[in-house]
């Protein structure tokens, strides 16, 4: 229990298919060292989901005892794309597939549920904001970051002086739909990488279990006419590429080369206008087998052209604990805020 005084703050990250939470004291000490898992409902449209992320802030009030009164604010993060303040694009947020979620405020919903102020980040971007804090600590106002988040796209987060950027429509920090070179990327004769936003040779095209499906995949199996994903549906073998990779196969690894190469990419572009402290990767390849995690992140680091000056100083690291990042970055978010009021 928390003594008399002092204040909590909520972090709740909502996905696709479930939320989780997180408790935060006003001292730094986070109180669940667990996942807290509930379904997000979110396909079953935004009454009941918000619904489900209330029923989240209760779970994990009563597995920490502390009483509703001592929390201040509440950290919300979701899949993109929404504004800044959290209202979701046309469309509503990605896998979300329901059609109440166009344009809702769902940091405004949840704030009118809950009675308690709500601060909203996309869930890269709260991922990055824990990563920039575990990494950085008491130096973390001073340092800088950019964070990588594969998944079924490429998420991505800037923090400068320890704080997120949002930018003026809440879409800064989307490295995934950022262009980046392809050449010495694709092979010769392989064709130039579609995005599901519309964009060619964007990150996301080629770093994303997204961009395995549409692009490498498919064409990789033209290389390798006889492999057991060949007579596989693209989107299953699609998933089950980093266990073949974590094997040691041959076309799976050069599949997972090319992303490692596209997030170096990424981050040498970033080099040249943050010129961050620290990089950082997240995602489901972190997930992975340790040889193959350590493997993909070394690809990373070869294709990431750094200054002489950049390369003493910086370091590509990995996102710590990125189950709980989402939950512990809105976490922090919220004790910011109130702390800044």
């Amino acid at each position: 229990m928390l003594v008399p005084g002092d204040w909590v703050a909520v972090g709740i990250d909502n996905g696709g298919t479930t939320n989780n939470g997180t408790v935060l004291t006003s001292d730094g000490r986070f109180l669940v060292d667990t996942m807290a898992e509930l379904p997000s409902l979110v396909r079953e449209g935004p009454d009941k989901a918000i619904q489900a992320l209330v029923d989240e802030f209760d779970k994990v009030l009563g597995m920490t005892g502390v009483p509703r009164e001592k929390v201040l604010a509440v950290g919300l993060d979701t899949p993109g794309p929404a504004s800044a303040a959290g209202v979701l694009a046309t469309g509503g947020a990605t896998n979300f597939g329901h059609a109440g979620w166009h344009k809702f405020d769902i940091r405004g919903a949840l704030e009118a549920r809950l009675g308690i102020p709500v601060v909203y980040n996309n869930d890269a971007n709260a991922a990055a904001i824990y990563a920039h804090h575990v990494r950085h600590g008491p130096e973390s106002g001073r340092r800088s970051s950019v964070a990588a988040i594969v998944g079924t796209g490429l998420g991505g987060g800037v923090v400068q002086e320890g704080r997120i950027v949002k930018g003026a429509a809440g879409m800064a920090g989307e490295l995934g739909h950022m262009p980046i070179p392809m050449e010495g990327l694709l092979e010769d004769g392989q064709p130039r990488p579609s995005c599901n936003c519309g964009l060619f040779a964007d990150a996301e095209s080629v770093a994303s279990l997204t961009g395995i499906t549409r692009n490498l995949l498919p064409y990789w199996l033209t290389r390798f006419p006889g492999h057991e994903l060949a007579g596989v549906p693209i989107a299953k073998g699609a998933k089950l590429v980093r266990g073949y990779a974590e094997r040691g196969d041959e076309m799976s690894l050069a599949i997972f080369r090319q992303q490692a190469m596209a997030i170096g990419q990424v981050f040498s572009v970033a080099a040249k206008f943050t010129d961050p402290d620290t990089y950082f990767v997240g995602g489901g390849v972190i997930e992975a087998a340790p040889h193959f995690r350590d493997w993909f992140l070394g690809v990373v680091r070869e294709n990431t052209l750094l200054y002489a000056e950049q390369a003493e100083l910086a370091e590509i690291t990995l996102v710590p604990d990125l189950d709980m990042a989402g939950a512990r970055g809105s976490a922090i978010a919220a004790a910011k805020w109130v702390q800044e009021r």
